[in-house]
């Protein structure tokens, strides 16, 4: 790994204090499995709790922005770091090294970006299981990048902009289609662990109906947080 360039790790977070440190020592330990030269940036979006302070605890660099808005934050983030390739990992996101290898083989191949299978952390139900699934395979078929694991070189990442401060939710897609339209788009085979906790604090119903609305409004539903409480409402952990 000596001859790759730096990496930057840049995780968005609000609130996070129950999950960020699994989160950030998930990071260090694939990582330094690999040998790989990296920094760490925590984007502390408005928090209330004890994030900041926790990932100051476990190595990371804090910048403290007030966007309550996700795309924004991981552009700060972007702009904030030092790496020539940049990984952005959500706060309730485990990494490995099987992902981290994959995908640092997908940026030396001249991959302008990319993404990874996911999966729910914990025991799961028939529908999160079909949901999961969905991420897994059609995802990768049709080149969708969720954001939880969303990599790219620092050039791409300046020549498109970066995320679509538009969306409030669903920038990771609009990334990853802005990535692939750049250049050459890869969604690894390795999958990276993720919390489940908006299907598991958020009622079936109320993820259908969240569904339907987006269904019959599309991308503009996207456009503002008042829809999106999902994402912006009060932090809803697991018990």
């Amino acid at each position: 790994m000596a001859d790759d360039p730096q990496l930057s790790f840049i995780v968005p977070a609000h609130n996070e204090q129950r999950l960020i440190a699994a989160c950030l020592q998930a990071i260090h330990a694939s990582a330094r499995e690999l040998r790989a030269d990296y920094e760490i940036i925590v984007v502390d979006d408005a928090s209330t709790d004890a994030t900041a302070g926790i990932a100051g605890e476990h190595g990371a660099s804090v910048v403290q922005v007030q966007h309550r808005q996700i795309a924004a934050s991981r552009n700060s983030g972007g702009h904030a770091a030092n790496g020539d390739w940049l990984f952005f990992i959500d706060a309730d996101t485990l990494i490995n090294p099987d992902y981290l290898a994959a995908a640092l083989r997908a940026l030396r191949g001249g991959a302008s970006g990319g993404g990874a299978g996911v999966k729910l952390i914990g025991p799961t139900r028939l529908h999160e299981r079909i949901g999961q699934w969905l991420m897994i395979h059609v995802f990768r078929l049709v080149g969708v990048t969720p954001g939880c694991s969303l990599f790219c070189t620092r050039a791409a990442f300046k020549a498109i902009g970066g995320f679509d401060e538009r969306y409030y939710a669903g920038e990771d897609v609009a990334m990853g289609r802005a990535l692939a339209r750049h250049g050459r788009l890869v969604i690894v085979h390795e999958v990276v662990m993720t919390s489940a906790r908006k299907l598991r604090t958020h009622s079936l119903g109320y993820q259908l109906r969240l569904l339907g609305r987006f269904l019959w409004r599309g991308r503009r539903m996207l456009h503002s947080r008042d829809e999106l409480e999902m994402w912006y409402g009060d932090r809803r952990d697991e018990p």
